[in-house]
């Protein structure tokens, strides 16, 4: 085993007994964290392999790609009934509202294939199957495993074969065409009560949706004031691809996707 390809876990970046293992067995262990010995002022913490490669793609997404973005605010009522509804079912996968999410841009691309694009030299290539990137967030990184053929997914089987690329991705077991090839993707954060945010485009995908947390907050409605669910999504887009009415219209599919959630089952 070559060392110099190994990243050390130990103090000060050095290789310790289980960086050979994890290498082993194809896992890459994440760098401790030593606690600070009295009076040190900082601590400089080598790159792990993942977070070096995040390092050199970021401003290569970011820097040559002109992104603008588009926020919703989207009425989240029916579509956690509805989610509460499915997981009382017996023998039924658990569904999530990252779920929901996924099967809701799914059918919405199918309507809106400008916004499943990319540039590609002097032309923009517009793709008639969904292939769906779900970032996963893991301690030293992120990473966007592929679902594919999505648009053809029902909900329960996006929310099985999510799951499996999620765990999969956390135990490092996924396969390399599992890595790549994706059309569209999603960034969820709504866990870490996030009220929203913009994602950055992972090239060559010409569109990301940044989906915030479900928030109980004061609405108005012809009712009068009430408490309702809501969350923000925000569509981030390169403008070579696509322009901002583009954006809205399928933002808008989207939302009314998930304000009408029966929409989802069919």
């Amino acid at each position: 085993m070559d060392l110099r390809l190994l990243q050390g876990s130990g103090p000060g970046g050095r290789i310790v007994r289980r960086d050979v293992e994890a290498a082993r067995t194809g896992a890459a262990a994440a760098p401790a964290l030593v606690p600070a010995a009295p009076g040190v002022e900082f601590e400089d913490v080598p790159l792990s392999p993942m977070r070096a490669a995040i390092a050199k793609r970021m401003p290569l997404a970011k820097a040559p790609v002109p992104h603008f973005y588009v926020t919703s605010e989207v009425a989240m009522d029916r579509a956690w009934e509805l989610r509460e509804e499915l997981n009382r079912l017996e023998g039924q996968p658990k569904i999530s509202l990252n779920d929901l999410v996924v099967r809701a841009c799914a059918l919405a691309l199918l309507r809106h294939p400008g916004v499943n694009a990319s540039l590609q030299g002097e032309a923009i290539r517009v793709f008639h199957r969904v292939h769906m990137g779900i970032a996963v967030a893991l301690d030293e990184g992120l990473i966007t495993p592929v679902l594919r053929d999505c648009h053809a997914r029902s909900l329960a089987q996006i929310a099985v074969e999510s799951r499996d690329l999620a765990e999969r991705a956390r135990a490092r077991k996924l396969r390399a065409q599992e890595l790549s090839g994706a059309t569209f993707s999603i960034s969820n954060l709504g866990m870490y009560d996030v009220a929203e945010f913009s994602a950055i485009i992972n090239p060559p995908e010409g569109a990301i949706l940044a989906v915030g947390s479900v928030r109980q907050v004061p609405v108005v409605t012809d009712a009068g004031l009430g408490v309702g669910r809501r969350m923000a999504l925000t569509l981030s887009c390169d403008h070579r691809v696509m322009d901002g009415a583009m954006g809205a219209r399928f933002l808008q599919d989207v939302k009314r996707l998930l304000e009408e959630p029966l929409r989802l089952l069919v």
